[in-house]
């Protein structure tokens, strides 16, 4: 999914923003999670990031994990923008090894998708608005409102995070996949 994301995504205007068939989505996912073989490169980008999505949110704690929810929520409280990168690379460094791996991934193509905003509308903002809600969620529920802030600061958190992605994770992030 990464890869194709990763491919199709700069040139894809709204991805991640837009939806594909809620038909088509429904039934790639029971493939997906029976374990038949799909070809996704067949299939709607805009399916495919929605499947990414779901995939996020359905990991258990959320891949930021939730333990370390206020931690995070409070990282751009930090001073300066290198004092806000070594939190952040220091809340990395609690993570599990694949969840680490699979954020690098997650912004080798965020970052991919933002070099392109002019074409595909999804600046380092749009991006965040759309995939924050799925990188990181708090341990036990909250009011509306506590949610609708939480989630206004960990989009702010997601494109403080695209934006400095090749500094926080290293510049060989850009080329996980190779060339676009």
């Amino acid at each position: 999914m990464l890869s194709l994301l990763y491919q199709e995504g700069p040139s894809t205007k709204g991805i991640f923003r837009r939806s594909g068939s809620a038909k088509t989505f429904k039934e790639l996912k029971e493939k997906l999670d029976s374990g038949t073989e799909v070809d996704l490169a067949r299939e709607s980008i805009f399916v495919t990031a929605s499947l990414f999505k779901d995939f996020l949110r359905n990991i258990p704690g959320s891949i930021l994990s939730s333990q370390l929810c206020d931690k995070w929520v409070s990282v751009l409280d930090q001073g300066n923008n290198e004092e806000k990168i070594k939190s952040i690379q220091r809340l990395i460094e609690h993570l599990p090894r694949a969840n680490v791996v699979l954020l690098r991934y997650i912004f080798g193509v965020l970052h991919g998708i933002e070099m392109r905003s002019e074409e595909n509308q999804m600046n380092a903002f749009n991006l965040a608005v759309c995939i924050a809600p799925s990188l990181l969620w708090p341990p036990v529920p909250s009011t509306p409102d506590i949610e609708s802030e939480f989630i206004k600061k960990i989009s702010s958190l997601v494109q403080f995070l695209i934006e400095n992605c090749c500094r926080i994770f290293g510049d060989e992030i850009t080329s996980l996949f190779g060339e676009i």
